[in-house]
């Protein structure tokens, strides 16, 4: 999608910091980070939110989460732990409308999250 920002970092027309990538996926700092490390990971093919999904993309899910386990690693993250976070919808905070997910570690997280 033209329009979408997410989509066109994953085009390359709109410069990112890279972590992690692949055919499928895109592991890119976050301009707004709210840990010391924030990773968003990101599919190439643009889906706008959780409810968006079909049921045929169970595995694109499976792989999203395991581009996160990765990213974590290439950041250092395993031994501290991290979290990994799907915001959906407006009440859910999802700021932009392309399925990402946030993978936020560096520091002790709490519960609850607010």
């Amino acid at each position: 999608m033209s329009d979408c920002l997410f989509c066109q970092i994953a085009a390359g027309t709109i410069p990112c910091d890279p972590v992690l990538q692949d055919d499928e996926f895109l592991a890119f700092r976050d301009i707004n980070p709210q840990a010391p490390a924030h990773v968003l990971v990101i599919p190439r093919r643009h889906v706008a939110a959780l409810t968006d999904l079909q049921d045929g993309d169970g595995d694109m899910m499976g792989r999203l989460a395991l581009m996160g386990v990765a990213a974590a690693r290439r950041l250092g993250l395993d031994d501290g732990g991290y979290r990994f976070v799907i915001n959906c919808g407006v009440d859910g905070c999802q700021s932009v409308p392309h399925l990402h997910l946030h993978v936020l570690g560096g520091r002790a997280m709490s519960w609850p999250p607010g």
